[in-house]
């Protein structure tokens, strides 16, 4: 399994979306659910339509923890879920349902879904499902919450390990250090 990285860039994150906003609106759904709820592949693929629809939060049951996730939706979330299902036609329970019957799609076609939309922008990092995830966590913690709050956010046993998950290296936090300079 190839180790992943979150997306660093907003205008990255930006590009990726509008890619996928014009190719599906599905596709562009599962990325903007996914670096904005935090939640695994697992998790993210088996939603059901009512799990999202007209709600102000999500409610499940993490596959890998069996513990229960509770949170709430942000605006941008709720808006591109009402547009995604105000443009599908069927009533069917999965919201990511695959084209092939009446199932979500797999995993690795998320991951082909995310890698397509990351190279069609110009990323050529190292992009896969997980990247969700780490975006949630990196973006989180550059807006100034609260590492302790992102590692319970994120089900980790310490701080230390949110901290090396999201890319945050010893030379970035070190540079706190060497630049404060009061």
């Amino acid at each position: 399994m190839e180790y992943v990285e979150p997306i660093r860039d907003k205008q990255q994150i930006d590009a990726v979306k509008n890619y996928l906003k014009k190719q599906n609106l599905r596709d562009y759904l599962l990325f903007v659910l996914g670096i904005n709820s935090g939640l695994r592949i697992s998790d993210l693929l088996v939603l059901k339509i009512s799990d999202v629809k007209t709600k102000d939060r999500v409610i499940i049951r993490e596959k890998k923890t069996g513990k229960k996730k509770d949170f709430p939706l942000s605006d941008t979330c709720k808006k591109t879920i009402n547009e995604y299902l105000a443009n599908i036609s069927s009533d069917n329970d999965w919201l990511f349902k695959s084209k092939k019957g009446e199932q979500p799609i797999t995993r690795i076609q998320a991951y082909r879904i995310m890698n397509r939309a990351a190279r069609a922008v110009g990323i050529h990092g190292a992009i896969g499902t997980h990247t969700l995830r780490k975006t949630f966590g990196y973006w989180a913690y550059k807006s100034g919450a609260d590492v302790t709050k992102i590692q319970k956010l994120l089900n980790h046993s310490a701080p230390s390990v949110t901290l090396a998950y999201i890319g945050i290296t010893k030379d970035e936090l070190d540079n706190i250090y060497i630049n404060l300079n009061l």
